[in-house]
């Protein structure tokens, strides 16, 4: 098997592996309110991961632009430096049908082309047959609606499987749609997967977002776990939203123009690159959130 370049790193494979799926997500502009990266970790923690590879970060970042992190390591005054490296673990947890490796980092500035070629050597090696990878992108839709997942998949035989709705969006894309478009050229099959995300509730992660993301994965894999944690979020979110749009009618009839907008369910979302971006009506609701998040995060 050819050498690997010294900036990938494989540091356990096992050697039977079962019939493992790749899930990919990135911070940055893939991940509207954190949405996408909350969701891989939320289902890291169900599935007691081992550390499989990485990818080291120096070829791929700008670190002017994403700094590596002072931390202090913990029970001492040891000071460490974390870089924004992407981590690959693979779950073998016995209750699951197959093998999940878990792809998790932060969309990198440089070389997306040779960066893809890592993470496909890694699934090559590991012998995956299939890529899934979240996302999620703000869109002028409405939080009292259920949330959509657009989404492409490779062949219709996937689209069916996960439900993807179709999406005519044309413009830029993120390391999710570059990797997404090198697994299909290499002939391995590939689910994309994003949560539109309301646009006015950017400024903290959407539970309803990511119980959605969570629940179609687990939905194909056929395994069940404990989501009271998530759902107890969402009911929390709700019930603040509520409140807020209680108090400010201009914001009631915003939400009830985006409810008209889109009775159609098949309706096509707007991204977020085509909404108003000085809106008085999005800034109160950013401000009162925030305001709550920082409430809560006293108690």
């Amino acid at each position: 098997m050819a050498e690997l370049p010294p900036s990938l790193v494989i540091e356990n494979l096992p050697d039977e592996i079962r019939r493992p799926i790749l899930l990919v997500a990135f911070s940055g502009w893939n991940d509207a309110a954190e949405c996408a990266t909350t969701a891989t970790r939320f289902l890291l923690q169900r599935w007691s991961p081992q550390r499989l590879a990485m990818i080291h970060p120096e070829e791929f970042y700008h670190f002017g632009l994403t700094r590596p992190e002072v931390r202090i390591r913990e029970g001492s005054q040891v000071r460490e430096i974390r870089w924004p490296t992407t981590d690959f673990y693979i779950s073998r947890e016995p209750s699951l049908p197959r093998d999940v490796i878990v792809v998790l980092g932060t969309e990198p500035h440089l070389k997306w082309k040779t960066f893809c070629g890592h993470v496909l050597e890694v699934a090559r090696r590991a012998g995956a047959d299939l890529l899934i990878t979240f996302g999620a992108l703000l869109a002028d839709v409405p939080h009292t609606r259920p949330v959509r997942i657009s989404g492409v998949a490779s062949n219709a035989e996937l689209s069916a499987i996960f439900q993807t709705l179709p999406t005519r969006y044309e413009g830029p894309t993120g390391i999710v749609g570059v990797l997404s478009d090198a697994s299909r050229r290499a002939g391995l099959a590939t689910v994309s997967l994003w949560a539109n995300v309301p646009h006015y509730v950017s400024e903290v992660s959407n539970p309803h977002a990511i119980l959605a993301l969570v629940r179609r994965l687990l939905s194909f894999l056929e395994w069940r776990t404990d989501l009271s944690e998530l759902e107890e979020a969402a009911t929390e979110f709700d019930r603040q939203l509520a409140r807020i749009v209680a108090q400010k009618p201009e914001v009631a009839r915003y939400i009830q123009e985006l409810e008209e907008r889109h009775a159609d369910s098949n309706a096509e979302p707007t991204p977020s690159q085509d909404l108003p971006s000085a809106s008085q009506l999005i800034k109160e609701v950013e401000q009162f959130l925030r305001d709550y998040r920082g409430d809560t995060g006293k108690n």
